[in-house]
């Protein structure tokens, strides 16, 4: 599966449009995190905890979103975006979506 965040594959044909995929997860931070994340905060740094609750995310919300394409019949996505909202206090989701598309070499 080829992933990409532009309109088209340089060297492949786009030969049929599938439409929207997506993949998303909703994370909730853990209250011990959050108290280190406090102290970090106050002397400054990366709060490292997070950057792997995310990556993770990100991870899984691809992973996700390659299984809707593959399900239409797809071998790549094209236009890939990320998106995050906050859905209450400790939880944000994090989106991943793009266009499902199915290509032959130039």
């Amino acid at each position: 599966m080829i992933l990409v965040t532009t309109d088209n594959i340089p060297g492949k044909k786009i030969k049929k449009v599938f439409g929207l995929v997506r993949g998303n997860t909703i994370r909730s931070r853990h209250l011990g995190r959050d108290i280190m994340a406090v102290f970090k905060n106050i002397v400054g740094g990366e709060i490292i905890d997070y950057t792997k609750m995310m990556a993770e995310a990100r991870e899984q919300s691809i992973d996700r979103m390659i299984e809707n394409a593959e399900s239409l019949g797809a071998n790549a996505i094209v236009g890939i975006r990320f998106t995050t909202t906050s859905m209450m206090q400790s939880a944000a989701e994090l989106l991943v979506y793009g266009t499902a598309v199915y290509y032959e070499e130039d």
